[in-house]
């Protein structure tokens, strides 16, 4: 069957071009091809959004770690917290706003990180649950259509009292045309599901990380101890 629809799209990039193809059979597919092509698009959008919004969260966090460290050790807190406020993404945010609250002890300091830490991972996550409805709809929409186009080749039939091919081949098309475009549109928006939630993943593993790190180095400060290693003492 694979084989099968790889010659066809083959075949017909080279003889219509693809897009016309799809085109064509996105007509041949009746009007709840639309339903599920707004599905689509409104899943894309989604996604492209949510897409732009990770990558500007997304940071090389073992680098602003050291440099959060090097800041603390140099400058104290408020040399680490202008350094996070000028960093964008959600582990500086976290970071600041438990430096806010390390003059009043490491507890303080943690518990701000923990619920400054589920706002952001909220703010990560939105709009995924609109994807993961697309997601669901696109196929149950495709689905309707076949159900639709095989009640229209039925009732070709009863109308004519006959059972002919030609009487139930449009019926019959358009209920595997929306079949198929309601089973892609559930493919396309669950690759991009699967890609943000792996991504949003790893930002949290990040900042889950920083932030045992970030408490740590804390507890150096107070102490009085260094934060940072002496490259010259390691050396030595």
């Amino acid at each position: 069957m694979t084989s099968s629809l790889a010659l066809f799209f083959l075949q017909a990039g080279a003889d219509a071009g693809f897009f016309n193809v799809i085109v064509e059979k996105f007509n041949e597919g009746g009007e709840f091809m639309w339903p599920v092509l707004i599905a689509l698009i409104l899943g894309l959008a989604i996604f492209l959004e949510r897409i732009i919004t990770l990558n500007l969260a997304d940071i090389n966090t073992r680098k602003f770690i050291l440099e959060v460290q090097e800041a603390l050790q140099e400058g104290g807190i408020p040399a680490a917290q202008e350094l996070c406020a000028s960093t964008r993404g959600p582990v500086a945010s976290v970071f600041q706003a438990g430096l806010m609250r390390a003059d009043e002890g490491v507890e303080a300091a943690e518990k701000a990180i923990t619920t400054y830490g589920s706002i952001e991972m909220s703010f990560l996550e939105r709009g995924l649950v609109w994807l993961s409805l697309f997601i669901s709809i696109g196929p149950l929409l495709g689905f309707l259509g076949t159900v639709v186009g095989m009640i229209e080749a039925f009732d070709a039939i009863e109308a004519a009292a006959d059972i002919s091919p030609s009487l139930v081949a449009r019926g019959i098309k358009i209920a595997l045309l929306t079949t198929a475009g309601g089973l892609l549109v559930g493919i396309i928006l669950q690759i991009g599901y699967n890609y943000c939630v792996s991504k949003i993943d790893r930002i949290i593993s990040d900042m889950e990380e920083g932030s045992i790190t970030l408490i740590d180095s804390i507890i150096l400060l107070k102490e009085g101890k260094q934060i940072v290693p002496d490259n010259d003492s390691d050396e030595a």
